[in-house]
């Protein structure tokens, strides 16, 4: 019967959405070029006109690059989990659990507190082979150093 269990990364190890991040690198460019070629271009235009389509190009782009942003970290001491606009450490006690299942948009932590915390760098989006080897390493990263055990139902 063949080990089904994936081998551990060295760390510190990052993992994101390679592909997604760079469509949505190339696309931030290519719109802040296109907006800003358009406004430049246009004739009749004051000077005002032309920086209002600069901006314009400069917040669409943002929001691309926000969007490419999240990635999931694991190193010696833990994980660091950078979505969109929040980042979060934690210790490897504190996560219990890392779960994909069949349908979701990206992983989720289950953690000690009780709450779940998104990983949006692991998402199945265009690499779902991918994402579905990031999510297994990181839950046997997690089985191998996590010394969290889940309370006992209290009867």
């Amino acid at each position: 019967m063949p080990d089904t269990t994936p081998d551990l990364p060295a760390l510190p190890v990052t993992y994101r959405p390679g592909r997604t991040r760079a469509v949505l690198t190339v696309l931030a460019v290519s719109t802040f070029a296109a907006v800003t070629a358009v406004g430049t271009l246009l004739d009749g235009l004051g000077i005002g006109e032309r920086l209002s389509f600069v901006l314009t190009a400069l917040l669409l782009a943002g929001v691309l690059f926000l969007l490419a942003r999240p990635h999931v970290t694991a190193d010696e001491a833990g994980v660091t989990v950078v979505n969109l606009t929040t980042k979060r450490r934690l210790a490897w006690a504190e996560i219990i659990r890392v779960n994909l299942r069949q349908g979701d948009p990206w992983a989720f932590l289950d953690l000690s507190d009780g709450s779940s915390l998104p990983a949006l760098g692991i998402q199945p989006g265009i690499a779902r082979q991918r994402a579905i080897q990031d999510a297994r390493a990181l839950r046997a990263l997690v089985e191998a150093r996590s010394t969290a055990t889940p309370e006992a139902p209290r009867g």
